[in-house]
């Protein structure tokens, strides 16, 4: 079969005949979804590549993950934890809103894992096709798909896609109005080009695991994966840009991102301080090189996050502690003394703090407008009452698991936030509503599938 033209019996189907999801309903304060009608094929997997084709979903961006038939999503099977599975009836299904299963895709859905909670978190609003890109005829149905497309966001190593023919050059043959964005660990040129990238690899590659820890101590890892977090967001933000540029040029591009340069570039003010002055960075733990005090202090049953950033503050706490003595005496009179002094006015400070709880401390140091916050472990964050106020969880109704929360979109337009129109799918869930929307009738579909070009 040629690439890039799917027959069914003697006709050619067309790109033509692809149907645009229709524009997503307006947000309470009455904002349009602006990606509403923007159409994406999604090739990326784990975290960085989802995270960012996730943010564009958000925006009403008609998503398509496309995923091998097999095992999708390398995240689908990283659990424990995963959400427990709910065997729901054709009823149930029906009452919640959900389309009636057929036999085949019950039968294939009780095969899969259950939905782990690393995929749940980053693949909210999409809609997943299973196609196996080794075979001919599912490349050719991706072909057909980028034909179409607005964007592609992959996260193959430099040069995989183009052996199957879905390069950025061949994208662009066939579109070239596409954006099509690459995410790669180090970039698409270099020395370092062809070696994968991991967070963790990049992160102590590219100096954030440096500057992470307790001084004198090991470097440790951050809790989450911040470079490739960080990655998406900017991969986020430039394909949003290079849609904004192809409005005046009517010419898609190239997207070259990689988690090396990503997590270089979010270095910040401890890279302009190597790049101005030479100075070398080190690990400060929750202390701060430049201010003092801001950092974690013990209290009587916990820790305190202060952050006494200026004179006027500090000056402030002292007294709050019953000693503003301290705040007069030349070791600590202003933020250059106490850095220089940091040794001696932390245990000061933390042997102040010990006669109270952090209950009994926060309000007293909350009412003179000094930064201070408890260190909360995950529970307490989403029961904290300014999470509960402002919709950082979403219930949604799985297929799979049923009724389930997940993180909500983070920004609010106006008084409200996008809305989370479609759960994270299931492998496969919308192979057949894709197919069709292309064109195909029912043979052709069970063909593909007997074929092995997918699944679902």
């Amino acid at each position: 079969m040629a690439t890039g033209a799917l027959r069914r019996g003697q006709r050619t189907l067309h790109t033509s005949t692809i149907v645009r999801s229709a524009p997503l309903a307006s947000t309470d304060g009455g904002f349009v979804p602006p990606l509403a009608g923007i159409k994406v094929v999604d090739l990326t997997r784990v975290l960085a590549g989802p995270y960012a084709s996730m943010l564009l979903a958000d925006l009403g961006a008609d998503v398509i993950k496309v995923e091998h038939p097999a095992a999708g999503d390398d995240t689908r099977s990283w659990s424990p934890p995963s959400a427990p599975l709910k065997t729901l009836t054709d009823a149930e299904m029906a009452s919640l809103g959900l389309p009636k299963l057929s036999a085949r895709q019950r039968a294939y859905w009780d095969t899969l894992p259950p939905e782990s909670a690393y995929f749940l978190s980053v693949n909210r609003n999409k809609r997943s096709i299973a196609v196996d890109l080794k075979k001919q005829t599912g490349r050719d149905i991706v072909r057909q798909l980028i034909k179409e497309a607005d964007v592609v966001v992959e996260n193959y190593l430099p040069g995989k896609l183009s052996t199957m023919q879905l390069g950025y050059e061949d994208a662009k043959a066939l579109n070239p109005r596409i954006v099509y964005a690459s995410i790669t660990g180090y970039g698409q040129t270099g020395p370092y080009a062809s070696m994968a990238g991991y967070d963790v690899i990049i992160a102590a590659d590219a100096g954030l695991f440096h500057i992470t820890g307790e001084k004198e101590r090991p470097p440790v890892k951050i809790g989450v994966a911040m470079t490739d977090l960080t990655t998406g967001l900017y991969v986020h933000g430039a394909i949003m840009a290079a849609l904004l540029g192809r409005q005046r040029t009517n010419v898609g591009v190239h997207i070259d991102a990689s988690l090396f340069e990503s997590q270089i570039a979010s270095l910040a003010n401890v890279a302009s301080s190597y790049l101005v002055s030479g100075q070398e960075a080190t690990r400060w733990g929750t202390a701060h090189p430049s201010i003092v005090p801001y950092q974690v202090l013990r209290t009587a049953d916990g820790m305190l996050m202060v952050g006494a950033g200026n004179d006027s503050q500090f000056k402030k706490l002292c007294g709050a502690l019953g000693r503003p003595q301290l705040a007069t005496e030349p070791r600590f009179v202003d933020n250059k003394s106490r850095v220089a002094n940091r040794d001696v006015l932390i245990p000061l400070l933390e042997e102040l703090l010990a006669a109270k709880s952090n209950d009994a401390w926060l309000p007293t140091i909350q009412k003179l407008g000094i930064p201070v916050a408890p260190i909360r472990n995950i529970r307490e964050t989403f029961e904290h009452p300014q999470s509960q106020d402002r919709g950082v969880t979403v219930d949604v109704v799985h297929p799979r698991a049923g009724k389930i929360k997940i993180s909500a979109p983070a920004v609010r337009y106006g008084p409200a936030k996008m809305a989370v129109n479609r759960p994270p799918p299931v492998l496969g869930q919308h192979t057949d509503e894709v197919l069709q929307e292309m064109g195909f009738g029912s043979d052709d579909i069970d063909k593909l599938r007997a074929e092995g070009a997918i699944g679902g």
